[in-house]
């Protein structure tokens, strides 16, 4: 029986067409690889190990931490920062950059993720995932400062989401497409599933945060309405809403089968100008979901090409089916 292209090999065959590869990056996405196995067998064994519930304490942004947020983080720290191939990491999770231990060398990369996207929903066994970017030290063999993690999202070299729901899935792109791949947990292996995956320009889906929409711009509102009116409205057809509150869910949905996913600004708090993080969330995702043939915007800007200003910044984050998101975009600049 055949059991298919692994990651291990589908990696590899990439990093052969690229003659000049140290092959530093494909052993740093098999050892991420591994973390996402280990973290998909803690979700699923959450209430067997009492891994469930929350943690007492607080992220950086103020919200309240969950048990596996901390377990999630640790493995990625401790999964990664042996290897040698990366200059710093940096959490959704931690105030700072993490230092490489001094022992190990440093290498030419900077892994940037959220160790357990949607970590809320655990406890109710609703889809959660980790999400990763990867950027390329500006300097390789050295410390990285703060600064060299504030890079747009264009200058990724990779990212990607490991999906922890009916199934333990990996999607990732390195600017060829984007590829997903599913763990066979019985010989404990990613198993490519999902080739080339594509966003089809246009949908008749969309996933929004509805209890927020009394603070929507006018933008916004304007667009949400359209789809609510229906066939007998100006867009002439009915929409769907679906919404997981997970980003991991909601955008696998959307590389999946389409869709325009949306948590938009809001003026609920003027202080924030979006929920989403840029470095840990809106750049990795739009990335995929611009490889995968769909847009990505603030509603005013392409995302991939914010200058980031801190390593904790929030941002509105509009994504999926292209025609939708140049709609969106449309409104907003009348």
């Amino acid at each position: 029986m055949h059991i298919g292209t692994t990651l291990t090999q589908f990696i590899t065959e990439e990093t052969r067409r690229h003659p000049e590869a140290s092959g530093d990056f494909a052993a740093l996405l098999n050892d991420l690889a591994v973390s996402c196995k280990f973290i998909g067998a803690q979700v699923y064994r959450g209430a067997l190990v009492g891994a469930l519930g929350s943690a007492g304490t607080d992220n950086v942004q103020g919200e309240v931490q969950k048990k596996l947020d901390i377990i999630s983080n640790d493995a990625i720290l401790h999964a990664m920062d042996w290897t040698g191939h990366l200059a710093g990491m940096a959490s959704e999770e931690m105030d700072d950059p993490y230092a490489i231990p001094n022992s190990i060398p440093r290498g030419k990369y900077l892994l940037l993720f959220d160790p357990l996207d949607g970590s809320s929903n655990t406890d109710v066994g609703i889809s959660v995932g980790t999400i990763f970017s990867i950027l390329r030290a500006p300097v390789a063999g050295q410390n990285a400062s703060l600064k060299d993690f504030l890079q747009p999202g264009v200058e990724q070299v990779a990212a990607g989401y490991a999906l922890y729901g009916s199934s333990n899935m990996l999607v990732y792109s390195t600017g060829q497409g984007v590829n997903g791949f599913t763990l066979d947990p019985s010989i404990g292996e990613y198993i490519l599933t999902h080739q080339q995956m594509r966003i089809p320009e246009d949908t008749q889906e969309y996933a929004i945060n509805m209890s927020n929409q009394r603070h929507w711009q006018k933008p916004v509102q304007r667009y949400i309405e359209e789809l609510n009116q229906g066939s007998e409205g100006p867009r002439q057809k009915n929409f769907n809403m679906r919404w997981v509150g997970s980003m991991v869910a909601d955008v696998h949905r959307i590389l999946c089968r389409g869709g325009i996913f949306l948590y938009p600004f809001d003026q609920k708090d003027p202080k924030k100008p979006g929920k989403l993080r840029l470095l840990y969330e809106a750049n990795p995702m739009s990335y995929l979901v611009e490889q995968a043939g769909g847009a990505a915007s603030t509603g005013t800007a392409r995302i991939l090409e914010i200058q980031p200003d801190s390593l904790h910044q929030r941002v509105p984050v509009i994504l999926g089916a292209k025609n939708e998101v140049e709609r969106v975009l449309s409104y907003h600049l009348n």
